[in-house]
């Protein structure tokens, strides 16, 4: 009988000590792991429309290149990437959270639009942020080792519909 209760306290300990190292973190050797995904939709919004075309008649763009860059606290470009939006005109972007050991900060961080390969529709304009860039603000989805930002569409016009920059700027007066 003891023998019995020896054995069943044996095989207890031995599948508590392999429940524990379930737990325990694995070391990577001073690596750190995880990912930045930013992703979001490039659209052409058509002003010479009628209000109910311009207003619904937005259409995706294939092939507009979006970029992300990432500053570190110096001030200096620490990631540069970027990708063409696909046929339903999305793009996402993948960026390890550590590139030379150093950590990546998602709010040092921002996308804009930099090039449209539609003939037509090729005005990039700052709704949404899309032309001076938009820096990346509260995660839409955090899971693990992933952070993902989901930012609002960027949008391209024609350039019937660009409004010329009307300020009259002293600095450029001055002769």
């Amino acid at each position: 009988m003891k023998m019995a209760w020896s054995m069943v306290l044996l095989v207890a300990a031995a599948t508590m000590m392999s429940i524990a190292e379930c737990w325990e973190e694995v070391p990577t050797n001073g690596v750190t792991t995880g990912v930045i995904r930013v992703g979001g939709k490039v659209l052409c919004q058509d002003c010479t429309e009628g209000w109910n075309e311009w207003v619904d008649g937005q259409k995706p763009i294939e092939g507009c290149v979006v970029s992300v860059i990432c500053m570190d606290e110096r001030k200096r470009v620490s990631y540069y990437g970027s990708d063409k939006t696909d046929k339903a005109g999305e793009y996402e972007l993948t960026i390890n959270k550590y590139i030379h050991g150093k950590e990546i900060k998602p709010e040092a961080c921002f996308t804009r639009l930099v090039s449209s390969p539609d003939p037509i529709c090729n005005i990039p304009t700052d709704f949404a942020g899309g032309k001076t860039g938009v820096k990346l603000g509260r995660p839409t989805l955090v899971y693990r080792d992933m952070i993902k930002h989901v930012l609002s569409p960027f949008y391209y016009t024609t350039p019937m519909c660009d409004e010329p920059d009307t300020n009259d700027d002293e600095q450029q007066n001055n002769y």
